[in-house]
């Protein structure tokens, strides 16, 4: 039997351009997936017979890691489902994670190509940014261009993407949660419809990745300030290629007086916004007398890892 947990992820700057080959970066969560393995019987996920339409990330993840005799998948979450806070990713990095280590040893770059193979068969067209981060921790910069602090690279056809560490400096973000689910997959291929059709929305992929590597500088200077202003305009653009929600603008708006900058986080449609504070408290109240759910939360946290049956979180 082998515990193996992954975080969750939240984007700060690129959701959406980085699938367009424009960089993006994500910090890893204190909110954790905890998958087990064991063999079994049948192949079965939380002692129920697996059935491919109810657990496609961890099909997928067999089909990717394992192609042994059949196990029990055992499964525990913190991330709720849907918000944007990468529970797909977590729950397919812990999982594929469990399976290679149960057969050897956990090696982060290969479990990082395993798992966004997994997503963008789920998904029909990924980027291995919540996959990476999920399995690195920390804080992760996704660009087409290798630079320094690398740590991998992964291609898919013609796409490639260059995996790098961020130093992640101590900051405040609560979360909003709309508890409004929405699938990543159809907003992924609306946006690219759009792309494909409107110049607005190609100027509006341009200028996020330009956010991305100006959120970069002023995270290397822990400049708050800049960094709320940033997201403020990262919001605007994401709603300009129609990935927003009414909810997510109100929850925005309620966040603002008492942040730095606020915005969606991950594909849109409803999930989540974060918001950027010294004052998380006032936040989290401000989300609450919306209908909505906050959740303060740590970034830069560790990522993949084997855990102890006696200590892992349930």
């Amino acid at each position: 039997m082998v515990t193996c947990s992954a975080p969750g992820k939240m984007i700060l700057f690129g959701e959406h351009a980085v699938v367009f080959g424009k960089p993006a970066l994500a910090l890893a969560i204190n909110l954790r997936i905890t998958s087990t393995v064991k063999g079994a019987n049948q192949y079965s996920v939380n002692g129920h017979p697996m059935k491919k339409r109810h657990h496609m990330y961890i099909s997928a993840a067999l089909d990717e890691a394992w192609g042994g005799p059949p196990i029990n998948i055992d499964t525990s979450s913190e991330i709720p489902s849907g918000s944007g806070l990468g529970s797909s990713a977590a729950v397919t990095v812990s999982c594929v994670g469990a399976m290679m280590a149960h057969r050897g040893g956990l090696e982060p770059e290969k479990i990082a190509l395993k798992s966004f193979l997994v997503e963008n068969k789920v998904q029909g067209r990924a980027s291995p940014t919540d996959t990476s981060t999920s399995t690195h921790g920390q804080g992760i910069i996704v660009s087409p261009e290798k630079v320094d602090n690398f740590l991998w690279r992964i291609e898919n056809g013609q796409r490639c993407w260059n995996i790098h560490h961020c130093e992640v400096p101590r900051l405040h973000f609560v979360v909003g949660y709309t508890r409004i689910h929405a699938s990543t997959g159809p907003l992924v291929a609306g946006v690219k419809r759009l792309v494909d059709s409107s110049p607005e929305a190609v100027r509006a992929i341009d200028r996020i990745g330009e956010i991305v590597l100006e959120g970069v500088d002023a995270m290397a200077h822990s400049d708050k300030k800049r960094l709320g202003e940033l997201m403020d305009e990262n919001h605007t653009l994401l709603n300009s290629i129609q990935v927003g929600h009414p909810e997510l603008d109100r929850l925005v708006e309620a966040c603002r007086p008492f942040s730095y900058g606020a915005k969606l986080t991950g594909a849109g449609g409803g999930g989540s916004m974060i918001a950027l504070t010294d004052n998380p408290s006032a936040v989290a109240k401000a989300i609450k007398e919306t209908g909505s759910e906050p959740i303060i939360v740590d970034v830069g946290v560790e990522g993949v890892r084997l855990e102890d049956e006696g200590t892992t979180r349930k």
